[in-house]
């Protein structure tokens, strides 16, 4: 009965795993995908102004 013992942890954690990972697969996208993009967009824009800016007097 040790091998058994010794195999449930595993076991449970890779079902875990597995669900986390279908979790993760199923929330992509959908309704909230558009403003999840529009998320990352605004703040790619706020870290590239200051550098467009700041570049644009020295050219």
């Amino acid at each position: 009965m040790d091998y058994v013992s010794a195999l449930v942890p595993p076991v449970v954690m890779a079902v875990f795993f597995i669900g986390l990972i279908r979790v993760i697969v199923k929330t992509q996208g959908g309704a909230n995908k558009a403003k999840e993009d529009a998320a990352v967009d605004a703040a790619l824009a706020r870290a590239e102004g200051p550098r467009q800016v700041s570049a644009g007097p020295d050219a």
